[in-house]
């Protein structure tokens, strides 16, 4: 079954700050993959934390798998605020994360999502929870101590099943 990636929106940082919202997503896709590459970015070391509908309570989970110059290891994070998808990396060491969303606008199932991303130093897996039925029709990205860099680009494709 052939797929096709439909680009639903893109943001690009003109001046820094500390989140992103894209919205009105539309029902029509089967899947979307998200992806975010980074400006100037000055203060290296933050998360990148994903949040769908404005929903800021403690329905998200994900585990990381992360392997680098300092070693391998994994981490998890249960009843969190967002899904931590991966660390931000200063202009040294850029970086850009592929998120896929799957199955997103279905109204009985929770939600997951796989993220991968690496650098020259770091490379990383991530997989996500939202525990919500809902269909996701916005998706919030936010920098855990700070600003996204100018630069930095956000984009949504709808994957059309063939």
């Amino acid at each position: 079954m052939t797929a096709t990636y439909e680009p639903i929106s893109t943001q690009t940082i003109g001046t820094a700050v500390a989140t992103v919202t894209l919205s009105s997503i539309p029902s029509t896709y089967t899947d979307l993959v998200l992806v975010v590459g980074y400006g100037n970015n000055t203060i290296g070391g933050q998360n990148l934390l994903m949040q769908f509908n404005g929903d800021t309570a403690t329905n998200y989970s994900n585990t990381r798998l992360v392997a680098g110059g300092g070693g391998a290891g994994s981490f998890r994070d249960s009843n969190a605020q967002s899904i931590n998808i991966g660390a931000i990396y200063g202009t040294a060491d850029p970086t850009t994360h592929i998120s896929h969303i799957n199955n997103y606008a279905n109204a009985t199932t929770y939600k997951t999502l796989l993220c991968r991303h690496s650098t020259t130093n770091n490379v990383a897996a991530h997989v996500g929870l939202w525990r919500s039925t809902a269909a996701i029709t916005s998706v919030t990205f936010r920098a855990s101590d700070g600003n996204f860099g100018i630069g930095s680009t956000f984009t949504l494709y709808g994957v059309k099943a063939a």
